[in-house]
């Protein structure tokens, strides 16, 4: 299988865009080696800020860059981006309504070697209540580019999560997307997985294929933006299975598995419901494939819950 960086489709969409339009501008935190940044910086020196290890700082020039027209994009770790910074995100660029759009990588599990410190299992929870801000998770380096031209494109603020390391490409030059707009990846008529981000993503095709061999047919959704959410794609395909399950690299509680358990709630499914997620632990160190299974998200765990939710 074909795979590609995300940061590489988000640093080159950058790059290709801001020869066109002079308002873009790039803020990082000292981590241009793993944003891979640096390809901006040596294109448009005049137009990248390193504002060192600061990151709330960093926000606050971001929404000052914004207030004079400028559309910035500011990237760091995902633990920085959301725990760190939060009120600067908040006040001065969400609540001020202005033009920040910021990027938080290594998301979950996918911090790895960097430990519990480094791993955001919370940032969902703490953006999704921000009134007004859109969450993308792009789970291939195809949906990454075409959400960073839209956010180029929108004015708002946006949250981007996404991680570092070579993933699966999912989809071609040609498909399209659009904010709060899922994408159908596989039919299915006993179960839907409703995924978030590449890793869930995958691991949920994984399942699908396992269950297959059973004579299980699961669906696959994925969500793409988490806020706004795409409710009419959630509503339509759960219509037509037996169970749904979350599947999240993140606390299943306030992420994409609370937004899925309110919708069916709310449009009174009737069919079974269970979410994958972190479940209230803290991160710890290990590789990205241990961590996975340590934490009950790879797709042997995914396919286990369906079997259990469809006996």
């Amino acid at each position: 299988m074909e795979t590609k960086e995300i940061r590489a489709a988000y640093v080159d969409t950058l790059t290709e865009l801001a020869a066109k339009n002079s308002n873009i501008v790039v803020l990082e935190a000292d981590l241009m080696g793993c944003t891979n940044t640096g390809v901006f910086k040596k294109a448009y020196p005049d137009r990248f800020y390193n504002v060192g290890i600061a990151e709330a700082n960093m926000v606050g020039i971001a929404a000052g860059l914004s207030s004079v027209g400028k559309i910035p994009f500011a990237a760091t770790f995902g633990c920085f981006a959301s725990r760190r910074v939060y009120d600067q995100f908040f006040i001065s660029a969400n609540y001020a309504k202005l033009n920040v759009k910021l990027v938080g990588t290594d998301p979950g599990v996918t911090a790895a070697a960097n430990g519990g410190t480094h791993m955001p299992f919370e940032d969902l929870a703490l953006m999704r209540a921000i009134p007004g801000l859109t969450i993308v998770e792009p789970s291939d380096a195809w949906s990454g580019a075409a959400f960073v031209r839209e956010a180029v494109e929108t004015y708002g603020c946006v949250y981007f999560r996404f991680p570092r390391k070579l993933v699966p490409v999912l989809y071609t030059e040609n498909d399209k997307f659009q904010f709060g707009k899922a994408k159908l990846i596989k039919p299915g008529k006993d179960i839907l997985f409703v995924a978030l981000g590449s890793l869930m993503v995958n691991e949920s095709l994984k399942a699908r294929e396992s269950l297959a061999a059973e004579g299980i047919d699961a669906g696959v959704l994925d969500v793409l933006t988490l806020k706004p959410i795409d409710r009419e794609a959630i509503l339509s395909e759960a219509g037509k299975v037996k169970a749904v399950i979350s599947a999240e690299n993140h606390q299943i509680n306030n992420g994409l598995g609370s937004a899925v358990a309110e919708i069916l709630a709310e449009e009174g499914f009737r069919g079974k419901f269970a979410r994958i997620g972190i479940r209230d632990e803290f991160g710890e160190v290990g590789s990205q494939d241990y961590l996975t299974k340590r934490f009950g998200l790879d797709s042997g765990s995914l396919a286990a819950k369906a079997k259990e939710l469809l006996k």
